[in-house]
């Protein structure tokens, strides 16, 4: 059920995290976004597992998530400057 949780809580935090950031070099689509949203929800859990933010086991919040989601959409779109 922690799956599942992460991939909803992820699909939420990726569609907030576009609004937040929008851009042009940034992944769009039903698809992509809820890919970066769900990535950056697993992001914040690790990342907020190793500073002590979160017990083992235990998945980032909305919040947590958005801001993991809006880091790996920087990281994103730091990469795609560099290839153009």
């Amino acid at each position: 059920m922690g799956i599942l949780w992460t991939i909803l809580i992820g699909f939420i935090a990726g569609v907030i995290a576009k609004f937040i950031m929008p851009g042009s070099r940034e992944p769009s689509g039903f698809i992509l976004t809820t890919i970066l949203g769900i990535v950056g929800a697993f992001v914040a859990s690790f990342l907020g597992q190793a500073l002590g933010w979160y017990q083992p086991g235990e998945g980032a919040g909305l919040i947590g998530a958005v801001v993991g989601a809006i880091i790996v959409l920087a990281v994103w779109g730091m990469i795609a400057r560099r290839r153009a």
